[in-house]
């Protein structure tokens, strides 16, 4: 999984880091890890409240993510 996509997804939606964990429901620590990459196997239930703070389909994040 390649977190800087989540980190690029957030950005292109405006959104701060502090606003997707507010909204996810997921810490902002957490979050930080994933997009790092220190976090590389996110469980399916984090993935989804990401999916849906950023409005995206989940299907269309976990393409995004899982793209080369």
């Amino acid at each position: 999984m390649n977190g800087k996509k989540i980190r690029t997804l957030r950005k292109d939606r405006g959104m701060t880091l502090n606003q997707l964990a507010d909204q996810s429901g997921v810490s902002k620590s957490y979050l930080s890890y994933v997009e790092r990459g220190l976090q590389k196997n996110p469980s399916v239930d984090i993935l989804s409240k990401l999916a849906n703070a950023m409005d995206i389909p989940f299907i269309e994040l976990i393409r995004h993510i899982d793209e080369r």
